[in-house]
């Protein structure tokens, strides 16, 4: 695990939340309903987004939109913590690595917040997004991941992402066996992650792999359960994991 304490901390006060998916394996609840303003436990997965970063002092967050994008839109321009700037996508769909590529303007020169709209998890002791941010350290990395042990992970039915050394540094999943962890949807990255980024649609994973082979993509566990809500059958058991931890 990264040396937090010998690093300077960091507060990072811009984030993008990443809301424009179709959510096809949540149909046909995303037939009417976008994925990021579904609920659980009475809140929108965005809220919970949303929430999550304004606690952790996040000033400004950008949400992408793309499919049901008037609805979604209509829903963060509600909320007054985080400001929320709308980076739009209605011509066409980013995916991960291009809507955060197209928003960096709208996200300044420092390390910044990324967030999944489905990231959703039940705090730890200590809270996840501070966590993170005191692990970052700018001398070695361009992407610090929140990773979920896979086995523990909740809706979560693959064999994980990212095996970590003992510093933090990691390496992608060997093929036919079980990485010990899973990505959250949940990082700090830096502006120069994106250095040479392709033109168009692409997915974060691109850059990833990049970044592991300059030896700069890191990872840190995160406390408390990750949720996975990918499915109709992930929204009741991420119903029933809050009841039970509220219980």
């Amino acid at each position: 695990m990264p040396t937090s304490h010998l690093n300077t901390p960091i507060h990072p006060k811009r984030a993008m939340v990443l809301a424009a998916g179709i959510g096809k394996r949540m149909r046909p609840v995303t037939a009417t309903v976008p994925k990021p303003l579904i609920e659980i436990a009475g809140r929108s997965l965005i809220d919970h987004a949303l929430d999550r970063l304004a606690h952790a002092g996040v000033e400004e967050a950008v949400v992408n939109v793309h499919y049901l994008a008037d609805l979604v839109e209509t829903h963060v321009r509600k909320r007054t913590a985080p400001k929320v700037i709308v980076s739009d996508e209605r011509g066409a769909l980013l995916e991960t690595g291009g809507g955060i590529t197209k928003a960096l303007p709208l996200l300044g020169d420092e390390p910044f917040y990324v967030m999944n709209s489905d990231s959703f998890w039940l705090e730890g002791p200590r809270p996840n997004l501070d966590w993170l941010a005191r692990a970052w350290d700018d001398s070695k990395m361009d992407a610090l991941l929140m990773l979920a042990p896979t086995v523990t992970a909740i809706g979560y039915p693959g064999l994980g992402d990212f095996i970590m050394d003992k510093d933090g540094r990691l390496s992608r999943r060997v093929e036919r066996t079980v990485a010990a962890f899973v990505y959250s949807g949940t990082a700090i990255l830096s502006p120069r992650f994106f250095a040479d980024a392709p033109e168009g649609s692409f997915s974060l994973n691109v850059l990833f792999d990049r970044a592991i082979a300059r030896d700069r993509l890191f990872g840190i566990r995160m406390d408390g359960t990750w949720l996975h809500v990918g499915t109709p059958e992930a929204i009741r058991e991420a119903e029933m994991s809050v009841s039970e931890s509220a219980a």
